[in-house]
């Protein structure tokens, strides 16, 4: 049996994609994305965003356009998804249709952005899957945007939903919605990681995704040029808030996120010595260095591994049978 068929019996076995979750809107910045993915490999998620990135009255050439590039022989490595609009926007199954006849087959996901409750998340995976199976592709992974109170309200509901594999918090429109009752500073550093309201957010999102193995993706740093504000955010989302995605909005950003959200060298071979002591006792409790591992420390390292693996942090061939 497969380690993570051992070690996640009668458990949500965690969902593994890559740390990096880079949005892009406008056609330049799209194919400039699509360019750095071809050069760094699939370290990084790309989505092609049609809910900011389409100008009024453009939206359907510009969802065009975005099922054209997920379609296309540039995507090399099947990790581009799309942001459509939100549900209740009239664009929104338009948005679905166009992106599902011309590119479902290679879409990595689709974003559901802006849900007030579980029930419109599952209304709008609905009406995604009836455009998707039409178009030859069965349970297209979603991901979802936290950032309405109702959402903040239900998310463990939503995280528990199957087809979910993703949840994000939208921290503008989060504390947008509170009309001014949240300060401007608290949307970043360092407020966005002291305010009482934005952290239970950001920890009941992390929560929730934790509960059910899914991947809760951390929202975007506005500073653009100083990447040491971006690797300090990232580094405070995964080690103090249990992130394991982030969000990027700069190829500048990408980079010290990828960093900042893979373990220490010294942690994946830690892991890796003692998931195969482990794997050699038949997944049986083991001695390590004077210290007692069992199935509880193992899925700990197992998930060491699987971090390091989406992060592209390079691993002995003697890992394959561990992955």
């Amino acid at each position: 049996m497969h380690p993570s068929e051992v070690l996640f019996q009668g458990k949500h076995k965690p969902v593994s994609i890559p740390v990096c979750d880079h949005y892009a809107g406008a056609e330049k910045l799209m194919r400039k994305s699509i360019a750095l993915q071809q050069e760094l490999g699939p370290l990084f998620d790309i989505t092609l965003d049609c809910e900011d990135g389409a100008s009024a009255g453009n939206e359907v050439a510009h969802a065009s356009l975005v099922a054209s590039l997920i379609a296309g022989e540039d995507n090399r490595f099947g990790r581009i998804g799309a942001r459509v609009h939100d549900l209740n926007h009239p664009c929104f199954e338009q948005d679905v249709a166009l992106i599902c006849d011309g590119a479902a087959k290679r879409l990595a996901y689709l974003v559901i952005p802006k849900p007030e409750n579980a029930d419109e998340v599952m209304r709008a995976i609905g009406i995604i899957n009836a455009h998707a199976v039409r178009n030859g592709r069965e349970s297209l992974p979603i991901h979802v945007l936290i950032e309405t109170h109702g959402a903040l309200a239900e998310v463990n509901a939503i995280a528990a939903i199957p087809q979910v594999e993703c949840l994000s918090f939208g921290i503008m429109d989060f504390v947008s919605a509170h009309y001014g009752a949240i300060p401007g500073n608290a949307m970043r550093s360092p407020a966005q990681f002291t305010h009482p309201l934005v952290t239970r957010a950001k920890l009941e999102i992390a929560a929730a995704c934790h509960a059910h193995g899914k991947v809760p993706s951390h929202n975007v740093t506005t500073e653009i040029k100083d990447t040491a504000v971006v690797a300090s955010d990232a580094h405070r989302a995964t080690a103090e808030f249990g992130y394991t995605r982030m969000w990027s909005i700069h190829p500048d950003q990408i980079k010290p996120i990828l960093k900042a959200l893979s373990p220490r060298s010294s942690e994946v071979s830690e892991a890796l010595a003692i998931l195969t002591e482990a794997q050699a006792a038949q997944w049986g409790p083991i001695q390590h260095h004077g210290k007692l591992h069992d199935r509880a420390s193992y899925r700990y390292y197992w998930a060491i591994l699987q971090r390091a693996k989406a992060s592209g942090m390079p691993l002995p061939d003697s890992s394959g049978s561990l992955l």
